[in-house]
């Protein structure tokens, strides 16, 4: 089997993405070296899927792109936490936010917000399957991965939160 694999430079750090025939499988906060390494197949660089990818990703960071139109590889993912991705990259779209309670309710399992927090924790595919578009119910930032300056760059980036008067700044020059 062989994956393909593309990484880009974006205003929340490098992103690495690996993809199969089938649909893309991970979009690593990342460079390469920290992610190929644990696969055990044939890497090809910027080629199939991880190469649309990493262009479609680039037009969504320059304000180009709302929607990503590559296919996902859902095998992987099971149970509760394939129910909940689903349905966050199903209902949830650019520039709207929803709580880990609300996405709870939304996948049928109400009582599970802290569950949703742990699987948007272990999301495989971010950005195309928007974690980050989750928030806290008082309305804080809850978490991320990446760190909470990241997710508070793409919430900026989806007009979800107004920008800082830095932001402002760096958005006008």
């Amino acid at each position: 089997m062989s994956l393909s694999w593309s990484v880009l430079a974006s205003p929340v750090g490098p992103l690495t993405v690996v993809a199969g025939v089938s649909g893309v499988r991970q979009i690593a906060f990342a460079g390469p070296e920290e992610v190929l390494g644990e696969y055990e197949a044939e890497l090809v660089r910027d080629t199939g899927l991880a190469a649309e990818t990493a262009r479609q990703l680039d037009e969504y960071f320059a304000r180009r792109r709302r929607e990503f139109d590559v296919p996902i590889e859902w095998e992987p993912m099971q149970g509760l936490r394939l129910h909940v991705l689903r349905t966050l990259f199903e209902l949830v779209p650019f520039g709207e936010a929803v709580s880990y309670k609300r996405l709870a309710e939304l996948s049928g399992r109400p009582e599970a917000s802290r569950a949703v927090g742990t699987i948007m924790g272990s999301n495989p595919i971010p950005l195309i399957v928007p974690c980050h578009r989750v928030l806290a119910s008082g309305g804080g930032l809850g978490g991320f991965g990446p760190g909470l300056e990241a997710k508070r760059k793409l919430l900026v980036l989806e007009g979800i939160i107004e920008p800082s008067l830095l932001e402002l700044d760096l958005l006008e020059s």
